[in-house]
Parts: structure tokens; sequence; C-alpha cells
């Protein structure tokens, strides 16, 4: 580090300190400790990207500040040409620089009288206690460059809007929300921050800040990996449930460790039995398991879901993000032993909802138990019987046949190995090692939706697009079998 010279802060970086100061740290000066971005935070990033040009589109006679990202004083030279042409009536990416900040703005959009609309655009479905410092800040550059505002909006996407398949009804895919009065009020904390970020990155040493809550929220730090290398294998974060206060008042007495926790120190139900768990290196098992477990009918229908949800809607009759299913796995177990796997993977460029539920009814029957993993296949089911009235009936009676594994590991088993997840990535490594999902190339839903989009994409080399299909079908199928494997290993433990 060049103490001499302090790095410039920029929206982002601000957004960083304010979740942890260590993290703006390691922006500036260690950059290279960051985890690489997943195929998934890249989707997300992507997406943003997507639905911020699409927002522009809402503007006319505008203009993009195009330059390379680390030329910012050539985007702001660009950016105040712009704003003298009385014809440009908005600017994309307008570039502002302002005691060492340095922001741009999504849209800059000119108001009368010789004044500007800050405009950010979001993804989201609607506003969140995380952008008022990403508009504020912005805001405190432009007034600090010399721009009156006259007001300040959020555009985020409208979750109502139904989507008729003809062109996108933009004024209708988004909503705007005012923040004028909220912006103007949080100014000056925003300058007291600014000032406490610019002096801890004027130190020589990195703020000493102990990992907690806050690495997770709003965003999960890309530096996790890097300050997880001191905290103890049973951190304390990993008691389900566990709140920020708590958190800091473990912390506070120096407690980090699960296995150091008081034992008068108050915990949940399942935060103690975690706690006992860790603490005697043991598994948890309920007395009521094996009963949980074997109230089934036969044949057992182990059922898992792969959905897309985009944020622009894609099909006639979607909202944004909503859960469009593509993808269904059920491995069935007989009485006698016997598993049969079925599936279905959608392969065209359609609606696959009617094929999707047609499909599954005929291969989940009239009998058996349905085992999921949480209650995410039933909330599926419950959309596709509102929206497809001719299967409605026998979709909705298939609920009264659902078990959701999940909530009975959740209520009657604990192994130390979860640390504090019940999720299926979590249980597979501690109950079955062997079928860990490392082996995988799809090994997680938002993969498998970012996958399925290559299968479905004509652009796609036909050789290519069977590998992910075979990708698609082994991940999907991998849950179910996991689920009959799970199964049986907690059968054997009771």
């Amino acid at each position: 580090m060049n103490p001499n010279k302090i790095p410039m802060l920029s929206k982002s970086k601000y957004l960083a300190g304010l979740q942890c100061p260590l993290r703006l740290w390691h922006q500036c000066y260690n950059l290279h400790l960051a985890s690489p971005v997943s195929p998934a935070q890249q989707a997300l990033f992507d997406t943003g990207h997507e639905v911020g040009k699409l927002a522009t589109q809402l503007y006319s006679n505008g203009i993009l500040v195009e330059t390379d990202p680390f030329r910012h004083e050539q985007a702001i030279g660009k950016t105040l040409k712009a704003m003298q042409d009385p014809l440009v009536k908005a600017i994309f990416e307008a570039s502002f620089s302002h005691d060492a900040v340095r922001v741009k703005v999504d849209i800059l959009e000119r108001s009368g009288g010789g004044k500007w609309n800050l405009i950010e655009v979001k993804s989201s479905t609607s506003v969140k206690n995380e952008y008022l410092p990403d508009v504020g800040v912005q805001y405190l550059v432009l007034k600090g460059s010399g721009l009156e505002v006259d007001r300040v909006t959020l555009l985020h996407l409208n979750n109502q809007y139904v989507y008729d398949g003809n062109e996108l009804d933009l004024n209708q895919l988004f909503t705007a929300s005012d923040l004028t009065q909220e912006t103007l009020a949080c100014q000056g904390e925003i300058a007291v921050k600014l000032g406490e970020f610019k002096g801890i990155l004027g130190n020589p040493d990195p703020p000493e800040i102990t990992p907690s809550r806050h690495c997770f929220h709003p965003f999960e730090c890309e530096f996790l990996e890097h300050c997880s290398q001191v905290l103890p294998e049973h951190w304390i974060v990993a008691l389900a449930g566990i709140g920020r206060s708590k958190l800091d008042e473990l912390t506070a007495i120096g407690v980090l460790d699960i296995r150091d926790i008081p034992q008068a120190f108050s915990l949940t139900e399942i935060q103690e039995r975690i706690k006992r768990c860790v603490q005697y290196n043991m598994e948890y098992v309920s007395g009521d398991l094996r009963d949980e477990l074997e109230a089934v009918e036969y044949p057992i229908h182990f059922l898992d879901f792969e959905t897309l949800g985009l944020a622009i809607p894609r099909y006639v009759g979607t909202r944004p993000y909503q859960s469009v299913p593509f993808q269904w796995s059920d491995h069935v177990l007989h009485e006698d032993g016997r598993v049969e796997g079925l599936e279905y993977l959608c392969e065209e460029d359609k609606d696959p909802k009617e094929e999707f539920a047609r499909t599954l009814l005929d291969a989940l029957g009239p009998k058996g138990s349905i085992i999921t993993y949480t209650t995410y296949e039933e909330g599926i089911i419950k959309g596709l019987a509102e929206e497809l009235p001719q299967y409605r009936e026998p979709l909705l009676a298939t609920l009264g046949r659902v078990k959701d594994l999940h909530e009975i590991i959740r209520k009657h088993y604990y192994h130390p190995e979860f640390h504090g997840s019940f999720s299926l990535k979590a249980v597979v490594p501690a109950l079955l090692p062997e079928m860990d999902y490392a082996n995988l190339i799809v090994q997680e839903g938002q993969q498998a939706g970012l996958e399925y989009l290559r299968v479905i994409d004509p652009s796609t080399p036909a050789n290519e697009r069977e590998k992910i299909r075979e990708a698609l079908l082994a991940y999907c199928g991998h849950d179910t079998l996991v689920m009959i494997k799970i199964r049986e290993k907690l059968l054997s433990r009771c």
C-alpha cells in the first residue's frame, strides 16, 4: 500500500464498506484474495445488465456514455459534453467524481429548469434497504459536482406484470419508486461514513473485523473463504437461526466455537441440539425418526423439480421471476426393494408447464407416497394447478401424498458435519460421502437453470447440447436417488 495515495472510493466500494470495512480494504488492496465469481453470481450480474439495458428504452433521445471501465476521467468528459446538448434528454452510465468518490449513474434524465433526475435501475421486484445508501452516495457526488437533482427514483421490476407474448410493455414491466426524501435525509450519514472509510484506507494496517453474519448480508462477501481460514470448524454462525444480537453477544465474550458456548447461554431447542452434537461429537436421533420414515405407502416416489426464474418473462402468461418448471426426476422405490428411475426434461424453447404437468401425473399415478426435500415442489404443483385448470384436480390430489424429508431430518436427526445446514448439499457429504455432488458437471439449481438455457438455445452446437442434457438429467436424478439413500441410511441409525 502507498500511504500517500489512497484509492478513490466508488459506489460499490462504499457499499462494501457499509457491509464490512475489511471487505472495503481487501477490495482496494488485496483483491487477489477474493474467491472467483461463480456461474450463479455471474448470472445475477448479467441479469442486472440486461434489465438495466432494457430500462433505457423507456427514455427517448438518450445517449450511452461508452468508455473503457478504467478511464473514468474520459467518461466524465463525455458525460459533461452530453449534458450540454439540449437534444439529449437522458444519459446512460453518466459518470461523475467529487471529493475522491466516483460514481456511474444508470440513467440521468433531464428535468425542467436545468435540473436532473437520478434514476437507479435494479433487477429486483421491490425496494430493499441496501438501495438507499446506493442512490444516496450517487446523489452526494452529483450535488458535489454542481448538479441540481430534482428527483431520485428507483426503477425496478413489477412482478405483477403478465407477459402477453407480444412486445414487452416496459411501462408495465417496470415500477418507479420515489426515494427523493429518503435520499436527502441520509446525506449527513453518508458524508460521515465516507470520511471514516477514507481514514481506514489511509491506515497502513487493515481493520480488525471478526467474521459474523455481516459476511453474508446483504451479500455473501467475496473474501469469506479467505477470512474463514482463521475460524474454528464449528463456527457459531452454524447455529441454525441465530440472529445478529446473539452472535454479537457471543463474539463480545470471545466465543467463536460452538463448543465454547457457555452452558447458561440462551439458545433455541434446535440450537441446543446442534451444540450438544458438536460438543460430544455425536449424532442426534429422535425416538420418532423411524416412525416418521416408515409412515409411507408404496410405491414411494422420490421427487425433485428444476425450474427457471427469468427476470424478463419469456413465455406467454408468465411474470418476472416466476418459477417455470422444465425438468423433473422421480425415483420410485417399490415394496420389493426395486428402484425405477423416471425423468422428464423439456428440450424445446417453449412454455413447458403443460407437458411437465401431464408427464408428471403419468409418472406419479394414483397412489404411493411422494417424498420431496423441502416444500418447493409442493409450491410448484400448486402453481401449476392454478394455471392449468385441466389438471387442477389431479395435481392438487398429489399434495395429500407428499412428505418433506427435509423437515423430518430437521426435527428428528442431526450430524455434527451438517454445520448448521439441513440442505442436501450439507446432508449428503455427512451421510453419503460417496455420493457427493462434486463429481457432477451440474452441481446446484441455479447452474441447472443456466445450462438449460443453453439446451434450448438454437446456437448451441448439437454435441454440446447433448452433453448438457445428460448433465442436467444426471443432476436432477442424483437429487432423487440420494433421497432414497438418505432414508435408508437414517433407518439404519434408528
